[in-house]
């Protein structure tokens, strides 16, 4: 019964506790690996920027950026030693178990050692034997003694497996104590690189104020340019919108006119005989709104396979870092800007791409840049802040082709402007966008 219930115990151990906190252990390292990534990524986004130009906007969204993802690194690293702890915790508790499981196993073993001590001699066996009453009770006498040297093997094994098991629990907590040691000493040196961007974050934010008049300029040329892309692709979907709904009269006269023709080679019979006959009017059933005048028979399917694939589209260019997101954004001097689009830092002349199939509906200049504008359906996206472009209008364009090449922003670094409209509203392009 001993070694059934110790079996049971240690089943439940592994298949539950130590298999669960494996996995779950397994995963915070795979976080924490693309957390590093994504920070060499900002760090070197942030070394370029300071190469370049003195401390501006971008660099303080990249310093920010680099903050939190520290933040989420030590994050990843504290649950990563609570389950340590609770693995630790877990193991010394079956070690004191085994301890006692020991204990009694010693305890029950050495009473019956010193009972078969005393019963030594064969003239004792045979005297218990042969002082049975019937030759039954005889047969059963001799199946106890049986019976009771197979107990005492299997307390001999039991105590030895289960001082192995213990030997193996120590070996365990060893190295599970190892791991935390070595987990503290990662934390107290991301920690350090912590505080040290806290300073470079604050020594930052110092700059941006003393450059309180230029801030403002720059802010001011920002929101004027970026008035005039919102135009731009305003402009492009009425204009979409003219040009369907020119194409949508023109398909009706024509169906009408197919019509009219048809009609007129295949008159309707006069034969006296079927004059008496009448037909009751058909109903017309009312023909449905179409959802949206954009759409037609050649454009239907890409708009619901646009629609299908939001959240998984993919970026425009290769690498860079978000350095603007849709909606609100508060800058150093607690100014905040609403923001229409997504900007992502990149490197200049990078490969600008398609995040989907579509028709190139306008390329326009916004003062000294290009802008790209491509219609999927009823759906637009637009790649703003171009040096270059490698499409013309009216070209259909295929998810991931090279469209252009992103160009210098108004803080001297690598960046374009990304977009998502429907013929009504500005959509948040990072929830259309896959995940990094």
């Amino acid at each position: 019964m001993v070694k059934f219930i110790f079996s049971l115990a240690l089943f439940s151990f592994f298949s539950v506790t130590a298999v669960a906190q494996q996995e779950t252990r397994e995963e915070l390292e795979k976080k924490r690996v693309q957390l590093k990534k994504e920070m060499e990524q900002t760090e070197k986004m942030l070394n370029a920027n300071k190469a370049k130009t003195k401390e501006n906007l971008v660099q303080w969204k990249l310093i920010n950026d680099k903050v939190n993802l520290q933040d989420r690194i030590i994050d990843n690293i504290s649950r990563d030693i609570n389950l340590l702890n609770n693995n630790i915790f877990t193991l010394q508790r079956d070690i004191n178990r085994f301890d006692r499981l020991l204990d009694t196993l010693k305890q029950e073993y050495a009473k019956s050692m010193v009972y078969a001590y005393k019963n030594r001699n064969n003239y004792d066996f045979l005297n218990f034997i042969f002082s049975a009453a019937s030759f039954n009770d005889a047969i059963r006498r001799i199946t106890y003694l049986k019976n009771y040297r197979t107990y005492r093997e299997r307390q001999g094994e039991n105590i030895s497996r289960t001082q192995e098991l213990r030997r193996q629990r120590i070996e365990e907590l060893g190295g599970a104590k190892q791991k935390k040691n070595i987990v503290l000493k990662s934390k107290d040196k991301e920690m350090a690189a912590l505080a040290t961007q806290k300073q470079e974050k604050d020594r930052i934010m110092n700059e941006l104020k003393k450059q309180g008049k230029q801030l403002n300029n720059q802010l001011t040329a920002y929101k004027k340019q970026a008035a005039k892309i919102n135009s731009a692709i305003n402009a492009a979907i009425k204009k979409a919108q003219a040009d369907a709904a020119k194409a949508a009269v023109k398909k009706a006269k024509e169906d009408e006119n197919a019509r009219a023709a048809s009609e007129k080679a295949n008159p309707n019979p006069t034969n006296p005989a079927t004059k008496a006959v009448t037909t009751a009017p058909k109903k017309t059933e009312p023909k449905k709104a179409p959802e949206s005048i954009l759409l037609n028979a050649d454009n239907i399917a890409l708009n619901m396979s646009f629609e299908k694939n939001r959240g998984s589209l993919p970026w425009p260019v290769d690498k860079g870092v978000t350095i603007m997101h849709y909606g609100r954004n508060q800058l150093p001097s607690g100014t905040v800007m609403d923001i229409t689009g997504l900007t992502v830092a990149t490197d200049i002349g990078s490969n600008v791409k398609a995040v989907f199939d579509g028709v190139v509906s306008n390329i326009v200049f916004v003062e000294d840049m290009q802008v790209i504008i491509i219609q999927h359906g009823k759906y637009f996206s637009t790649y703003s802040n171009l040096g270059s472009v490698a499409v013309q209008r009216g070209q259909n364009v295929k998810t991931g082709q090279v469209i252009g090449k992103a160009a210098a922003n108004l803080d001297g670094i690598g960046a374009i402007d990304f977009y998502i409209n429907d013929e009504k509203n500005n959509l948040d392009p990072e929830r259309w966008l896959r995940s990094r």
